[in-house]
């Protein structure tokens, strides 16, 4: 399950209340357990994944989850897969770890590891949230954020997409938070 750390040091694991704290932003979490896990739980696991393994992960969860297509106007979905011997995994975090927008939603649904998201808040204070298997994140057009992998380089999410090129990354210049990058 997700858990959000504030601006003032505090975490919240609660998902009603990390909805409430990201609702100003106009972001979606919802925590969906549709029991696919058990149907491919090698593949959770392992690294690399065939691309006849990626289609049917995206294939199972697109007919499972058709109404968040449906939803977000989806044309397109993949299968992010994320781990230690990613061959663009430096380029991914030099890439998306910086404060940009996008000119479309970002929806994705966590498969399996985790993943840090950091948002901009109306009054300019920033949160960190952390998201997990089972989580879905929706993300609208022209939220500021900034996501990275965490430590465990351990991370597979369908995401899905309303345009044909993707998320393009436009950035904003906006810094982290200091009192977020402070040891606790």
């Amino acid at each position: 399950m997700a858990t959000l750390l504030l601006d003032d040091g505090t975490i919240e694991s609660d998902l009603g209340e990390i909805a409430r704290e990201l609702a100003p932003l106009g972001i979606q979490l919802r925590h969906y357990d549709p029991g696919t896990s058990l149907l491919f739980p090698s593949l959770a696991e392992q690294d690399v994944v065939t691309e006849s393994e990626k289609r049917y992960i995206i294939e199972l969860h697109s007919t499972i989850f058709e109404f968040l297509q449906q939803e977000n106007d989806s044309l397109w979905c993949d299968l992010l897969n994320i781990h230690a011997g990613s061959p663009n995994l430096h380029h991914l975090i030099t890439t998306y770890s910086r404060y940009h927008t996008h000119t479309a939603p970002e929806p994705l649904y966590v498969l399996t590891g985790e993943m840090i998201y950091g948002f901009v808040r109306p009054d300019g204070s920033q949160v960190q949230l952390l998201v997990q298997a089972q989580d879905y994140l929706y993300i609208p057009a022209g939220v500021e954020h900034w996501n990275s992998p965490t430590a465990s380089l351990h991370f597979k999410a369908v995401r899905y997409f309303a345009h044909v090129e993707g998320w393009m990354p436009v950035y904003t210049g906006t810094q982290l938070s200091d009192s977020l990058n402070k040891p606790r």
